[in-house]
């Protein structure tokens, strides 16, 4: 889903303020959303003629006073079904500085999925009272986050991503009065949200109205902060274990990302499948996708940025959509990866036969192989590619061999091999390629062998950069894919196939399709039809991907890593 934010103004009889407000909102042409919070009929009258001046303007309402955080809720939700996707959360009393708003959206073009705060900067119109409160809550938040993240968890000046934020007011019940605006901030740094804040100018209108009341709102937010301690000494294992196990920097290449776990555990696993069978290594499962599931806070995060993102790509395009995305559906999501693993070591081990394996392309690979031709198949990180490299191996049905590499997965490659030690005989560790690697695998081509490399991620060497790369249309966004497989392809001069093989239930399906008799790169126009190609082939996985939400598994940043733009989602 592309960016693109409104302004968001909660509103209870300020009449006096908000026309000058709306004068300086409207400069910088995004659509206003004002969340009239049952004010009064004057106020009501002063709305209404501002609607009728700025185009721009959008009038919700509150049939009665609610309280701010209700009417901030009430517009981002109705915000979220308008197809904005980033809500700038502003005061209507003319607080904050609206010259900053570029230096938000900025922020949250570039970290989507982060919460943009404001941290104020007072000038001599700060009320004293207020403002040493604030360093009470900030003490407090402190603690019932464990982090010093958030900035000011007061300021009202702050950008929302709506999917992750409105999931969570979906979720959970959250205060509706001046409570809302701390409460939230920690309700979404326990889900795993990360926090940008931007010092911003703060100033105390003279004659201001203030809905703030002493009395009412101090027990309010004494009331709330006791119940988010009593919530955090809940969270507090997860929090420890986020704070003091580190799983990799937001934004690092996938090459650069350490194998997590130890060779103890996936040997564990390889014994007892060798002594007690896959059934009960599959329950060994449930326990250490458990325990990668809490400690992975990167790895779950951006499995619940591709599954919002999976999700918002069926609503465009009309298909149903799956529940949303939570913390239930990311364990789903990790639970497939290592089953996807046991598969590929069942495969390997011989427990895992053709029988299983729904292949109704078949009549295409055969005619391919008794042609003698050998031919480049582009697959990806979706399903399991490497398990029907096991079965061709084992039952001997063709040379397959993968080019990848593996120097961030050595355990479990080694494990492979110690199950099978063909594993490795046909696996071709490649960092670049060179005129000598090119000339090996022509000679496999010649030979009549099939090589399959995956096309969904960059290469290890550049980063990703623009000349191995280009941004293709991805489910709703630009992500890079990288020129590789297409180039390798061309110097081959051979047919090029699209390769996926899904698990469905207990048994998988294996999709060959046509992609491209030979894959031609005229130097005049070589941008050009790598872009072509790339976009050919993100449609497909794409089409895969809906299929099969579930297993496609590049547990990092996709859509960030390789761009000057980040776009990952997070979920609360």
């Amino acid at each position: 889903m592309n960016f693109n934010p409104c302004l968001l103004i909660p509103i209870y009889n300020h009449k006096d303020s908000i026309r000058s407000t709306v004068e300086r909102l409207a400069g910088h042409c995004l659509p206003i959303l004002i969340v009239d919070d049952g004010s009064d009929e004057a106020t009501k009258h002063t709305l209404a003629m501002i609607a009728l001046d700025y185009s721009v303007v959008r009038l919700l309402g509150l049939p009665q006073n609610s309280g701010k955080g209700a009417a901030v809720m009430h517009g981002m939700r109705e915000a979220r079904k308008a197809g904005f996707s980033h809500a700038l959360q502003i005061d209507a009393d003319g607080q904050h500085d609206s010259a900053d708003i570029p230096r938000f959206l900025e922020s949250g073009e570039a970290k989507p999925d982060a919460v943009i705060c404001g941290k104020p900067i007072f000038d001599a119109s700060v009320p004293k009272g207020r403002l040493y409160g604030r360093y009470i809550t900030h003490f407090w938040i402190r603690i019932e986050t464990l982090s010093y993240a958030i900035g000011d968890s007061m300021c009202g000046f702050r950008l929302y991503p709506l999917a992750s934020v409105c999931a969570l007011i979906g979720r959970v019940q959250l205060p509706k009065r001046m409570d809302f605006d701390p409460a939230i901030l920690v309700r979404l740094s326990w889900s795993g949200a990360k926090f940008e804040n931007i010092p911003t100018r703060v100033v105390y209108p003279i004659n201001g109205l203030s809905h703030f009341n002493m009395l009412q709102d101090n027990f309010l937010i004494t009331k709330m902060h006791t119940s988010l301690t009593c919530g955090m000494l809940l969270r507090l294992p997860m929090l420890i274990w986020r704070k003091f196990i580190p799983s990799g920097e937001s934004g690092t290449h996938w090459s650069k990302l350490a194998e997590r776990g130890s060779g103890v555990g996936v040997r564990i696993v390889f014994l007892c499948y060798r002594l007690l069978g896959e059934r009960a290594a599959r329950l060994l499962l449930l326990p250490i996708v458990g325990y990668f599931f809490l400690t992975g806070s990167k790895s779950r995060s951006a499995s619940l940025a591709y599954l919002h993102r999976l999700n918002a790509h069926r609503a465009a395009i009309g298909e149903a959509t799956l529940s949303t995305p939570g913390w239930r559906e990311s364990f789903q999501h990790m639970q497939a990866f290592a089953q996807s693993a046991l598969d590929k070591l069942t495969a390997w081990m011989g427990g895992f036969d053709s029988h299983r394996v729904d292949f109704p392309d078949r009549v295409e690979l055969d005619r391919l192989i008794s042609s003698g031709r050998g031919a480049v198949l582009i697959g990806s990180h979706l399903g399991n590619v490497e398990m029907t490299r096991a079965l061709a191996t084992t039952e001997r049905r063709a040379i397959i061999n993968a080019v990848v590499y593996t120097k961030h997965a050595q355990r479990f490659n080694q494990i492979l091999t110690q199950a099978n030690p063909s594993f490795s005989a046909n696996l071709i560790q490649v960092s670049h390629f060179g005129p000598e690697t090119a000339i090996m695998l022509k000679g496999k081509i010649d030979r009549g062998e099939l090589l399959v490399i995956v096309g969904d991620r960059t290469p290890p060497t550049e980063g990703g950069s623009s000349r191995r790369s280009s941004g293709v249309d991805f489910l709703g966004k630009k992500a890079q894919f990288g020129h590789g497989p297409l180039i390798l392809a061309s110097l081959l001069d051979c047919p090029v196939y699209l390769f996926f093989c899904l698990r469905e239930g207990e048994r998988y399906r294996v999709y060959l399709e046509p992609f491209a008799e030979r894959v031609v790169l005229p130097r005049a126009e070589r941008q050009e039809r790598l872009q072509v190609y790339l976009e050919q082939y993100a449609r497909r996985l794409e089409a895969h991907c809906l299929k099969a939400p579930f297993q496609w598994f590049n547990f990092y940043d996709f859509w960030r890593q390789d761009s000057s733009t980040a776009v990952s989602r997070l979920q609360a």
